[in-house]
């Protein structure tokens, strides 16, 4: 799993990209049961669609469209949050991963909190 840098240059397009990823990275490795099946698919596409909807938001047509996309976007990392803290890990490293990744589903959280915040 590749750790996010803390860097005021670091690319919100590049750190959603890193979470996607990572979230499929993780999905792959975890335990095939009915739920983990069902809850991973729904990560993966929630998980997806932070990074999506943040580079729609660069590219809105106008402020209004621009802080719908960052809506999207904080939303689908709070609904990301939600499934990671629902799959069931058992494995002790696996644990870890998905601490890291709660970890920055809440920042990215935070980030477009905050992008809401300024842009308002």
């Amino acid at each position: 799993m590749t750790k996010i840098k803390n860097s005021k240059q670091y690319d919100l397009e590049d750190r959603t990209l890193e979470f996607a990823k990572n979230v499929r990275a993780f999905v792959k490795k975890l335990p095939r049961t009915v739920a983990n099946i069902e809850d991973g698919k729904q990560l993966i596409k929630s998980s997806g669609s932070v990074g999506a909807n943040y580079i729609e938001a660069n590219e809105a047509l106008s402020k209004k469209d621009f802080l719908m996309r960052i809506k999207i976007s904080r939303k689908e990392a709070k609904e990301s949050r939600y499934w990671l803290r629902l799959i069931d890990v058992q494995d002790v490293d696996l644990k870890g991963e998905q601490e890291y990744l709660i970890k920055e589903s809440t920042e990215l959280t935070n980030i477009f909190g905050s992008i809401l915040q300024k842009s308002q």
